[in-house]
């Protein structure tokens, strides 16, 4: 008897298109054709831009400051990072996705690989993820499939690139001929995982196209790139070394932080922001049933104002007994900003670390003193009051109005989906 063949993998990976402008272009038909640049915190950087941007030359991550005169010549829109509504976008297209297989890895914010192994007609399949996105969120997506993560994400490329494919590319449709001929076409920077700096040493060893990386010598490409790369390698060669991650492992560090949208010089002010970090660091701390055992808090000046003086302390304190309680956490912050604060300096950014982070389940009792149950019974009702009514609607009192570091929004756009009082109205 024959032994049976294996059958290939058909992952497809989902990725929204211009994620942050087709988020506010579902609320605005009107913007539909509009040049679009969204902005990043304090409105200082250029995060995402709509095609018609893309075709005047302005690059990702350019300060918006350098392309204001081209934005007044070619009337291009510029919009406030909008997160809550595009965390919320997000979610509604990865739970529609799970409709269609249930093993589906989230891999970004706007991605996601889907495993679609066993289906037949994987193209109509394709199509099919399409219109239910289109129709249900109004959000316009790329497919590609492939035998393995890599080949997916080359795909995916093809999909967005060329018009011919409607949005939709099956490698595993293709003879190995026309195989060859798309890795022939397709520069070795487009690969998953090679950036500019690898591009350039493969370059200098001949590879400069996915196929020449997929034909490369395997020794001699590991001997001078390492184990990675032979990953890499081996993923174009249809054999799976990146496995599907269904279940996010737990965080081993959580980081809150956040630019100013002023300087800030005075202590109460940073305690306010320090209390903010804190909550919001062990609600992700909490929502994963985890606690930590060390806080680190670190303050910063501007270190692109060359003319002011510069200062960027960082203190770190092991606590007594791993904990996810934000008050806890709080006052620790709070005596930490305390013993790193200059009022000579002006501060424009600080954050809060937690680490050596456990599952709640893992923690050493103490002999001599009694659990406090009611400080747990506290944390829980406060995430539950903000699971219900809304992220921040009940805070510590020490988190204050936030008026004197909140970041500039100028440009936000409402919160469509997670605020009542910015619902559309029809």
């Amino acid at each position: 008897m024959l032994p049976m063949r294996k059958q290939a993998l058909a992952l497809a990976l989902v990725d929204c298109n211009n994620f942050y402008v087709s988020c506010e272009r579902i609320f605005r038909p009107d913007l539909a054709r509009v040049p679009i640049v969204v902005l990043s915190n304090n409105d200082g950087c250029v995060v995402a831009r709509s095609n018609e941007v893309k075709a005047l030359g302005i690059k990702m991550g350019q300060p918006w400051f350098e392309c204001k005169a081209l934005a007044e010549e070619h009337g291009i829109l510029a919009l406030s990072s909008n997160y809550a509504l595009y965390a919320d976008m997000s979610n509604r297209v990865m739970t529609i996705l799970q409709g269609f297989s249930p093993h589906c890895e989230v891999y970004s914010i706007d991605e996601s690989f889907v495993d679609l192994t066993g289906m037949p007609k994987l193209r109509e399949v394709s199509y099919a993820i399409r219109a239910r996105l289109g129709m249900w969120t109004g959000m316009p997506v790329c497919v590609g499939v492939g035998p393995t993560k890599t080949l997916a994400k080359l795909a995916n490329h093809v999909a967005k690139k060329h018009p011919r494919s409607k949005g939709v590319f099956n490698y595993n449709a293709l003879t190995d001929l026309q195989k060859a001929n798309l890795l022939k076409h397709l520069p070795v920077g487009e690969v998953w995982g090679v950036g500019r700096r690898l591009t350039e040493r493969l370059a200098r060893h001949g590879v400069t196209t996915a196929f020449d990386l997929r034909e490369a010598h395997t020794p001699t490409l590991r001997a001078a790139f390492g184990v990675v790369m032979e990953k890499t390698q081996r993923e174009l060669q249809e054999t799976s070394c990146i496995q599907l991650e269904e279940v996010q492992a737990d965080k081993k560090q959580i980081i809150s932080s956040r630019s100013f949208g002023t300087m800030v010089n005075e202590l109460s002010v940073l305690k306010e922001a320090f209390s903010t970090f804190a909550a919001n660091a062990c609600a992700k701390l909490r929502a994963q049933h985890s606690h930590a055992s060390v806080v680190q808090v670190f303050l910063s000046t501007n270190r692109f104002r060359t003319d002011l003086p510069q200062y960027a302390p960082c203190l770190a304190v092991p606590l007594p007994y791993p904990t996810n309680d934000s008050l806890v956490v709080n006052r620790w912050a709070a005596f930490l900003c305390e013993r790193m604060f200059k009022p000579e300096y002006p501060y424009k950014k600080a954050g809060i670390m937690l680490s050596e982070i456990s599952p709640v389940t893992q923690q050493q009792g103490d002999l001599l003193q009694d659990t406090d149950t009611n400080k747990h019974k506290l944390m829980d009702a406060l995430d539950t009051l903000n699971a219900r009514y809304g992220r921040g609607s009940v805070n510590v009192s020490t988190q204050g109005g936030r008026s004197g570091w909140q970041m500039k929004q100028e440009r936000k756009s409402p919160n469509y989906t997670t605020s009542w009082a910015d619902v559309p109205l029809v």
